[in-house]
């Protein structure tokens, strides 16, 4: 093989070498994008939302007409609160495609967390026509005529999304507060017990919870109610409600000294709630201490002129006193503001 051979060789393998690793180079650029997309919405799954934007707007650089990258980047915007980005971004998507179904829904869903529910209706309808086995949607769908009390409506959008996906927890959990607002205590029960034996330990929902104690409560499983309050105070120790609401539950359990320790720390963070008196009076008085409890009660009708339940109460205390006239003159009061059990018990103690 003389020289020239030999170079040329040598040439054609350079270029041969050279023209692969360019094949290469090109084929790892077509997809960063793409890349950067998929690992965007791995941070989105993980909550990491302000971090999955950042790879976003960097897929959509190198794509502009990137109408995922647009969708996901405006529904984690949403979930950070960035309504106006989040509506930016989809104002794009939808130039690029306007019947895009993920652009429709999203914008369905902004409007409904911005509270615009008839633009939101609009929206989830439009992307409803394009596909209605989106479980999501079914969610915001159902959510947006709970949120118009049309219950009956919004269980059998539940139960289509249940069907499709019977793990969904934000459906179950749903389910559930629409099942406690119908007064249906025993299927709420049903529904969130499903719903948190499900729920990832590392992620609860806590409202999942206050929502089973209060559909508890209504039941008379008292002692069960104290647990699930017991789990969401562990995580919202100073929210007086349900500081208030767990007093009630121990007061029916027997434990008044706990209730009143949970009503101390509701008047602490609310000093002018006539419930949270009223209830440490009940507690008082079944410990026998019948000086605070009255005082309790007065402060809760001062604060609550009204609260017929607090002069029944106080009548009981009264009565226990030995202060029958009084006890009377209160039972009286709570009869005239409507109370049922007053008439009741004017029969049997102040008729004679």
């Amino acid at each position: 093989m003389n020289g020239i051979s030999r170079l040329l060789i040598a040439i054609v393998l350079c270029f041969v070498s050279n023209f692969g690793f360019s094949q290469k180079d090109t084929a790892k650029a077509k997809n960063a994008e793409a890349d950067l997309y998929k690992t965007a919405c791995k941070l989105m799954d993980s909550a990491k939302y302000k971090e999955s934007i950042v790879l976003f707007k960097k897929a959509i650089k190198l794509k502009p007409d990137y109408i995922e990258a647009y969708n996901k980047m405006a529904l984690a915007k949403i979930k950070t609160q960035d309504y106006k980005g989040a509506e930016k971004d989809l104002q794009a998507a939808v130039k690029i495609t306007p019947d895009n179904f993920e652009s429709q829904k999203t914008m369905g869903i902004l409007y409904y967390e911005t509270k615009k529910m008839k633009e939101a209706k609009a929206c989830l309808d439009s992307a409803l026509a394009l596909n209605n086995e989106d479980v999501e949607l079914l969610y915001y769908r159902a959510k947006l005529m709970f949120d118009g009390k049309a219950y009956k409506n919004a269980l059998d959008v539940c139960a289509a999304a249940i069907e499709i996906n019977p793990k969904y927890l934000d459906i179950l959990f749903l389910k559930g507060e629409i099942r406690f607002v119908m007064k249906d205590y025993a299927y709420c029960i049903k529904d969130l017990n499903e719903a948190i034996k499900l729920m990832p330990a590392t992620n609860p929902n806590y409202n999942a919870y206050k929502t089973r104690a209060k559909a508890r409560f209504e039941v008379g499983d008292y002692k069960n109610a104290v647990n699930d309050w017991n789990v969401y105070l562990e995580a919202f120790p100073e929210e007086e409600t349900a500081l208030v609401a767990r007093g009630a539950c121990k007061i029916e359990t027997g434990d008044y000294t706990g209730a009143i320790v949970d009503l101390d720390a509701a008047i602490k963070l609310n000093p002018k709630n006539p419930v949270s008196y009223n209830y440490r009076g009940v507690a008082k008085g079944e410990n026998k201490q019948f000086v605070e409890a009255l005082k309790d009660f007065d402060y809760s009708i001062k604060l609550k002129f009204d609260y017929a339940g607090a002069f029944v109460n106080r009548a009981a205390i009264k009565f226990a006193s030995k202060d029958k006239r009084g006890a009377c003159e209160d039972l009286n009061k709570a009869d005239s503001l409507g109370d049922e059990m007053a008439i009741k018990l004017i029969e049997t103690y102040c008729k004679h």
